[in-house]
């Protein structure tokens, strides 16, 4: 017994030895964690509240905080993405037991130093990304022996990957992408065989060669190094890489073959060359990846054929476009049970597709466009019923269209143009509700577009013109009011055009040129207010050129030549400023208006007889005498206005006539946002043509100048009869604009509502807009380098405030500069909130998907284009258009890029065309004189502070980036403006 109770004095003896142990480790841990909380991090969220000493289980039971549960030691500290900022907190590490370090997403700032990072050394894994940490990567002791992860991606660190990497043994992932590293990718990264992720891209790293052993690497499951600068050949050795999933070295200037060793990747799935400068032809080792997904080596000089060992494989994706490929399509690559996406677009392959391409997999986007393919459409493309490209243009295909095309409801996008396709067209090809684009230009088509074409209702871009194609121009076209661009030039329509054709308000090209079009030109195509080009020329229509056509805000190219137009040419068409203008060979009389009367218009003139000119010869002059007809008409047309005005002003005395601005307070609702100064009626009585000082998708928008003296911008809604979604855009301004305050964002003052007209009324901006700034004639002396900074960097706290303070997030949709005003002081507010949409918490990480792509071109991101889904990031594209508009003032499609470029691939080019030539940069991989090439020559070069135009390129890029995923968030973008404004200051 004696014994017994021995043994149990001892066990109760460890046992509260071992909770006093437990107690003073769980107090030790927790005042560290209280320590960092108190004197190195804010916490705006409040999301480390609970970190309170008194609180039972206090630290284990923390926010962020996770303990052994044996030893109740803390193991992990996680704070990823809750706000909190301050430098790097080292103290953290004076855990003993602490394993899992991760402080991802937040805005912690500032260096992370080698004396700092010391302390860490017997971490796991450790998670600083996306952040804005800056200076060079911190040297790293041999005592690192158990780090497994080290995450330092989406930073701005600058300089060489530290040699001292090597002393981290155990090392499994090492993510280093979205920096500003400009050294080399060292050697001596072969040497970390324990890696499954190297990371390294999207880095302006000094160019250089893949390191020669990278084949030493076996464990290695992705190797991610798009936009590194790589040049030379690719090492024999990647062969080597038996654990490899994702190979993807793209967008860099690797040159040289793809070697025959690649085949040795066994387990890759995706292997993404596209970008480069490859050359030869490819491999024929493709047998053994019976793993292999997506393969994309296009964009490179490969020439030969396509090896049937790649198109045996059963590949999801297979991109082998914008190469010198010849040969014939394998028919092989038709057994495939998984391919959806095929792109072999501009090569030079030759043949026919084969003929059950799409009967044995789901093909979803097939483009072959370019080359020198012939023979019949394969029956079966859409076989399953999922085809939604279809792009075969430039080709020598012939036949028909087949019957079963006419049942691919699938199709959002068609271009089929530029081959010899005949016969008429599938009833149901026309008439798909998600078909986005329809091409079929350039064939021996025939036929009539039936009415079922009004099913269509997504439909932007219809062209077909160069066909056989006749009948008359349907009504039911007038449904379709996404249309853009509509084509239908060189074919044997004839008959009037419907009067309806003034509903379709987002026109911005119309050409229907030789055809047998007869009646006249609807004289109610002021709604046509985005027309950019109408080309009515060689038809048979008659009457007067719309006086209306002088209203079009932005019409640049006008033809009406080659018809039987009669009448005076409108003195109002001489506003336009226009680069084409044809109104030869009608029967046009009068005298030619000062704006055209010139000898550079004359040949736009010809061919009608009764025009006649003072002085532009060989018009004939015109007489100085009025006829006798023609002055009693203007007799009695002074007496008729007089008339008119007098009964006006009786019926005003006698309380008969109501103005629009004399409506009492009843006919108008009125909903005050803001404490204001004057009432409804002040602001009605205003809304005069001479008050117009703009005209927009959604309404006319009025300067208000108040008897105090206030000025205030109001908007008038159109009404719905003549833009149908009018209601939907008045709500969601008023939605939007009613619940944010923001001093970069435009103020909503009151709303004025009833059955006739809604109205909003808003602060005046001074400066108008951005667009009208930077692209009118002063732009340069108004916006120097300093003006435009400070612009964005206003234009992204506004934005950043919608996605990031708003709850639920609101994404604008429409960023662009002519919805950035400017107030007296040049202060940006972000407006035109008609396009706004909140982005609902319970949707997907993919975004919310939208009916219909809404926006302007130019600053659409891509995938918001091609898939309807929109996210913060969308916006985040936008605003990176923007800031490269700042620097180059230039607009994103602007002539000087060159065909189908926009100002994203020029100013990409041009940054790759100019690399940092100096190895002492670090802030960014462009030298002055790329800068030179991209920025506005307006500036004035002495006062550019080209360090800072450096890096907001860099800004500007990262925002315009391909994938969502690689854009930084707009609260990123703020803190890397302030830190380049504090980087400008010192």
């Amino acid at each position: 017994m004696d014994f017994l109770k021995q043994l149990l004095f001892l066990l109760n003896f460890c046992f509260f030895t071992n909770l006093v142990q437990f107690a003073d480790s769980s107090n030790r841990d927790a005042a560290i964690l209280l320590g960092v909380k108190n004197s190195q991090l804010d916490d705006p969220l409040g999301k480390l509240d609970d970190w309170v000493g008194t609180t039972r289980n206090a630290p284990c039971n923390w926010n962020g905080i996770s303990c052994d549960p044996r030893t109740l030691d803390v193991v992990s500290i996680n704070l990823s993405s809750f706000n909190v900022s301050g430098n790097f907190p080292a103290d953290f590490c004076r855990i003993l037991s602490l394993q899992n370090l991760d402080l991802s997403n937040n805005s912690l700032v500032g260096p992370v130093t080698s004396d700092s990072i010391s302390l860490c050394s017997y971490l796991q894994s450790l998670n600083l990304s996306s952040n804005y940490f800056d200076g060079k990567l911190p040297e790293f002791s041999t005592e690192f022996l158990n780090l497994t992860l080290l995450d330092f991606s989406f930073n701005s660190f600058t300089g060489e990957i530290p040699g001292t990497v090597v002393n981290l043994p155990n090392l499994q992932v090492l993510s280093l992408f979205s920096n500003l590293l400009d050294g080399s990718i060292p050697e001596t990264l072969s040497n970390l065989t324990e890696l499954t992720r190297l990371e390294l891209a999207y880095n302006p790293f000094r160019p250089g060669t893949l390191p020669e052993n990278i084949g030493r690497l076996t464990k290695l499951r992705n190797l991610w190094l798009p936009h590194t600068n790589l040049m030379g050949n690719i090492p024999d050795s990647i062969g080597n890489l038996v654990s490899l999933k994702n190979l993807d070295i793209s967008n860099n200037s690797l040159t040289g073959k793809i070697p025959e060793s690649i085949g040795g990747l066994k387990s890759v799935e995706q292997i993404e060359l596209y970008k480069n400068q490859l050359s030869g032809e490819l491999p024929g080792a493709f047998l053994n990846l019976t793993y292999l997904l997506r393969f994309d080596a296009s964009e490179n000089k490969l020439t030969g054929e396509m090896p049937e060992s790649l198109a045996s494989l059963s590949l999801e994706s297979l991109n082998l476009n914008d190469n010198s490929l010849e040969g014939v399509i394998p028919d092989i690559l038709a057994l495939n049970p998984k391919l959806n996406q095929l792109h072999l677009f501009n090569n030079k392959f030759s043949g026919t597709l084969p003929g059950n391409l799409g009967m044995n997999s789901e093909l979803e986007d097939i483009d072959v466009s370019n080359n020198n393919l012939e023979g019949p459409l394969p029956q079966s493309l859409c076989y399953r019923k999922k085809l939604q490209r279809l792009v075969l243009f430039e080709n020598r295909m012939s036949g028909s269209i087949p019957e079963s095309y006419g049942d691919c409801s699938s199709l959002t996008y068609v271009r089929i143009q530029h081959n010899e396709l005949s016969e008429t067209v599938p009833q149901g090809f026309w008439s798909f509700s998600g078909l986005e684009r329809l091409e079929i230009s350039n064939n021996k088509l025939e036929g009539s577009i039936p009415p079922a074409i009004s099913n269509a209702k997504g439909l932007t871009k219809l062209v077909i013109f160069g066909n056989n194609f006749s009948g008359n121009f349907p009504s039911e076209i007038c449904d379709l009011h996404e249309l853009a661009i509509v084509d239908l030039s060189i074919n044997q329509f004839s008959g009037e055009l419907p009067l309806c054709i003034i509903n379709l308000t987002k026109l911005q090209r119309f050409d229907i040129k030789e055809n047998m079009f007869t009646g006249e030109i609807p004289k109610t195509i002021s709604l046509w207010r985005e027309l950019t080009e109408l080309d009515f020329s060689h038809n048979r229509l008659s009457g007067v050129i719309p006086e209306e056509l002088g209203s079009l805000p932005v019409l640049t190219n006008l033809d009406l030549s080659w018809n039987s137009l009669s009448g005076a040419i409108p003195k109002a068409l001489a506003k336009l400023k226009l680069s084409k203008f044809n109104v030869s060979n009608n029967r046009l009389e009068g005298k030619v208006p000062i704006g055209f009367n010139a000898k550079f218009y004359l040949s736009s003139l010809m061919g009608n007889p009764d025009l006649c000119s003072p002085d532009l010869k060989p018009l004939p002059p015109c007489s100085r005498s009025k006829p006798v007809g023609l002055m009693l008409v203007g007799i009695l047309s002074v007496l008729a206005l007089i008339l008119i005005g007098s009964l006006l002003w009786l019926l005003i005395r006698t309380k008969k006539f109501v103005a629009f601005g004399s409506k009492n307070k009843q006919s108008c609702k009125v909903i005050s946002f803001q404490k204001v100064g004057f009432n409804e009626e002040e602001v009605l009585a205003s809304l005069t043509s001479e008050n117009v000082i703009g005209t927009g998708r959604s309404g006319r928008v009025y300067r208000v100048r108040l008897k105090s003296g206030l000025t205030v911008a109001a908007k008038r809604f159109w009404e719905v009869g003549r833009l149908p979604e009018s209601e939907r855009v008045f709500q969601s301004e008023v939605e939007t604009l009613s619940q944010i305050r923001h001093a970069n964002i435009i103020k909503l003052l009151f709303s004025c509502i009833n059955e006739d007209f809604k109205i909003l009324v808003y602060d005046y901006m001074e400066n108008g807009s951005l667009g009208d700034v930077l692209h009118g004639e002063k732009g340069g002396v108004l916006l120097d380098w300093p003006r435009r900074f400070a612009i964005a960097l206003g234009a992204a706290q506004g934005l950043a405030y919608l996605h990031h303070d708003c709850v639920p997030p609101i994404v604008h949709r429409d960023i662009k500069p002519n919805n950035i005003l400017l107030d007296e002081e040049f202060r940006p507010k972000l407006a035109d909130f008609g396009l706004a949409k909140t982005m609902h918490q319970d949707e997907d990480e993919g975004g919310q998907v939208m009916s219909r792509v809404v926006g302007s071109y130019g600053y659409i991101a891509p995938e918001y284009a091609h898939t309807m889904k929109v996210t913060e990031k969308s916006d985040v594209y936008s605003f990176g258009v923007v800031l490269l508009e700042l620097l180059s003032g230039k607009s994103p499609n602007h002539s000087s890029f060159g065909e189908n470029k926009d100002i994203v691939q020029w100013v990409t080019e041009t940054a790759f065309l100019y690399p940092e030539q100096g190895n002492e940069s670090v802030d960014g991989s462009f030298d002055i004189v790329c800068l030179d090439q991209i920025l506005d020559i307006r500036l004035i070069p002495s006062a550019i502070e080209y360090q800072q135009v450096k890096r907001i390129l860099n800004v500007a890029l990262s925002c315009t980036s391909e994938l969502p995923a690689d854009r930084p968030s707009m609260r990123r973008v703020v803190e890397l403006l302030k830190l380049h404004s504090s980087t400008h200051m010192k």
